[in-house]
């Protein structure tokens, strides 16, 4: 008997919210990322700090990279301002304390780095559908370079992990800190998914709105985590 979370990861397109994280900033970070496999295309409409209008082929390559046929999330918040929240931050992404603060259970490794196996637990009290996954790409925070304390050069961290046999859905999920030119830090989840099979097609309204809710839950935690006071 299978266990979930054992197997192949159930989808095609590995580490593509990757790609797609880092097409989504005012401030891309491609040139400074020697991970980069192609150019990404910004969309400077999304955010008060871009100056020029968004070129509709740029938005045409963007809006290629999703995957057809599955349902996409795009979030994106702004949290704080500072270093500071953004390393905090980025390292409550990476250690899952997103996925606790949005009341999952976890099981894996301390840390999302690649190839990590996590089964998440969803649901309440001892009834929770188990949720495995798999982590595709992670990128830890770098050093936070700035000469004045207001202009800071653009960089992201966090982690994409994809579907696992056992898993309801078929996609992959991402999780995202970012750190703007201006300093503002903001956080971002992206995903893209569809059903994993008949039955869970069947069932694809009340997986909506799941997915709904513990989205609305990972940006609640990612807020709360900003705004608390450096640990003494």
């Amino acid at each position: 008997m299978r266990h979930p979370g054992q197997g192949e990861l159930t989808y095609p397109q590995r580490g593509l919210t990757r790609l797609l994280a880092l097409g989504q900033g005012s401030q891309d970070p491609v040139a400074q990322d020697p991970l980069a496999q192609d150019p990404v295309a910004r969309d400077p409409a999304q955010h008060p700090v871009a100056q020029h209008p968004v070129d509709p082929a740029e938005q045409g390559i963007r809006e290629s990279r999703w995957p057809a046929g599955y349902t996409r999330v795009e979030k994106s918040i702004t949290v704080g301002y500072g270093a500071a929240v953004y390393l905090r931050l980025a390292e409550a992404v990476l250690g899952w304390d997103i996925q606790r603060g949005a009341g999952l259970t976890l099981r894996g490794p301390e840390r999302a780095v690649p190839g990590a196996r996590v089964i998440s637990g969803f649901g309440i009290g001892d009834l929770r559908l188990p949720v495995p996954c798999e982590v595709v790409w992670a990128q830890e925070p770098t050093a936070v370079e700035s000469e004045d304390g207001r202009n800071f050069r653009p960089q992201l961290a966090g982690f994409g992990y994809g579907t696992l046999p056992g898993h309801p859905a078929s996609g992959e999920e991402a999780f995202v800190v970012r750190l703007d030119e201006d300093g503002s830090v903001r956080f971002d989840v992206l995903a893209f998914s569809r059903p994993a099979d008949l039955i869970f097609r069947l069932a694809a309204p009340v997986a909506a709105l799941s997915q709904r809710l513990v989205t609305r839950r990972y940006l609640q935690a990612a807020r709360h985590i900003a705004s608390a006071p450096p640990r003494g």
